[in-house]
């Protein structure tokens, strides 16, 4: 689709969400939203005309790019057969969506609980552990983030929870793994994942292990850095909540379909979990659907006992039509393959030649259309490009390396000192290409605040 130039309907458009719209993460009156005229496959465009190489994939859930024709038309098909039904009864697109979603989640996680989003799904895997336990406390990981609501936010370790934090929510954080900022003074990964699982170990010991319902864990952690365990690593945290009789949590909200080259992350490490979130790319983001993938033992806690826990539009129909569209597609034009064969022949070897040219560049690290490039201001002391949770004019450089690339029709997904590059997992080989000759530019700027 060629975008066509209509600034009168965009400047109604943008007065329209000034006026009305309250921005999520925001200060209301210092923000600049743009207004969105359209969007197909990996690009979207503004009413100027100006188009975007979307390197962040919505919020990394447009998994196989924007408008895919068949989803559009099973949303549709959908729509004039049964447009929405309530969650109590067997529905067609439901029980097919979780049929699907089954046969890919790894070991017997079977059952699939059905909500509207990443941070429901975290919400009721923590009540669903701690219902299974009988135990009240959770474990999660700094560095990291779960979502939004209550429970949620109060898991999440990085500072968006701080004014969220109730003090009272029954969470603990512990220290993960991430060798190149190592909280353990770990020189290699054997190390790395050693101390982590010893810390891990330590913590669990001091809190009491017959009060810790679950430990939960983004597989490969999102928005927090796009840190890849070290090996070993999760089947060690699966050895010890199963020694303690805790529950294993992974959070695949990011990670899952296909982001990874696989179709969960946890398919890279041959780890199962006892509970598995998901979301997002379940369907490409297309209708709010998010969802716990759930254990034989845990599913049969609840198989005379109520699960005290609804929602109104669980399992929608049109969500669910969606997602049975989505993974049909993504099984049918090799989508997962294809973001595998992206990350290995082309994103990583381009940003490991980036990372060459640039000082700003400290590390690169990732998988399929899952990485990350931490900006530094020097590589020897791995100083970040602008400090933790920087602002305003503490936040400059990686305001002007996105603007530059922004300029230059790339959209990047920026978070504190770093750079996320996560295209659509059915992105091309020479949209990638493309992307990486913007960041090239872009990297030069943050280059300037080297020393």
């Amino acid at each position: 689709m060629t975008p066509q130039p209509n600034p009168q309907v965009g400047a109604a458009v943008k007065a329209a969400d000034r006026a009305h719209v309250f921005h999520s993460w925001s200060a209301q009156e210092l923000i600049d939203p743009l207004a969105v005229a359209g969007a197909e496959g990996s690009y979207f465009w503004d009413y100027e005309g100006k188009r975007y190489l979307d390197f962040t994939s919505g919020l990394v859930f447009t998994n196989i790019g924007y408008q895919h024709p068949k989803v559009v038309a099973a949303i549709q098909e959908q729509a004039a057969t049964l447009s929405t039904f309530a969650p109590a009864f067997a529905i067609e697109a439901r029980s097919e969506a979780a049929r699907l979603i089954a046969e890919r989640t790894p070991g017997d996680l079977d059952k699939i609980f059905f909500t509207n989003g990443g941070a429901e799904a975290v919400e009721n895997a923590t009540r669903m552990a701690r219902l299974h336990t009988g135990r009240p406390k959770i474990l999660s990981a700094y560095r990291s983030y779960h979502g939004a609501t209550s429970t949620a936010i109060n898991l999440t370790g990085d500072p968006r929870r701080w004014p969220n934090d109730i003090g009272a929510a029954g969470v603990v954080h512990f220290w993960a793994p991430f060798l190149y900022r190592s909280p353990f003074h770990a020189e290699n990964e054997r190390q790395e994942c050693e101390r982590a699982l010893q810390h891990l170990e330590d913590t669990i010991a001091f809190e009491g292990p017959a009060t810790i319902a679950a430990v939960i864990l983004e597989t490969i952690p999102g928005t927090a850095g796009i840190m890849t365990p070290p090996p070993g690593y999760l089947a060690g945290v699966r050895e010890i909540c199963d020694r303690y009789g805790i529950v294993f949590v992974l959070d695949e909200v990011m990670a899952g379909f296909g982001r990874t080259g696989k179709w969960f992350a946890a398919d890279h490490y041959a780890v199962t979990p006892d509970l598995m979130t998901f979301a997002k790319g379940v369907n490409s983001g297309y209708v709010p659907l998010g969802g716990v993938a759930i254990s034989s033992e845990i599913a049969e806690t609840f198989a005379r006992r109520p699960y005290p826990g609804g929602l109104t539009y669980s399992g929608h129909p049109l969500a669910c039509a969606a997602a049975v569209a989505t993974i049909n597609v993504m099984e049918e034009e090799g989508i997962v393959e294809q973001a595998a064969r992206i990350g290995e022949t082309v994103l990583g070897p381009g940003l490991r030649e980036l990372a060459e040219r640039h000082p700003s560049v400290g590390e690169v690290r990732g998988t399929g259309v899952f990485w990350a490039l931490e900006l530094v201001k020097n590589r020897e002391t791995r100083e970040p490009l602008v400090p933790y949770n920087a602002a305003g004019t503490d936040n400059a450089p990686m305001a002007a390396f996105g603007a530059t690339a922004k300029a230059h029709g790339l959209w990047p997904f920026i978070n504190m000192n770093r750079t996320h590059v996560v295209p659509p997992c059915n992105v091309t080989e020479g949209e990638a290409k493309e992307g990486l000759a913007v960041l090239d530019m872009a990297l030069s700027i943050a280059d300037e605040h080297t020393v």
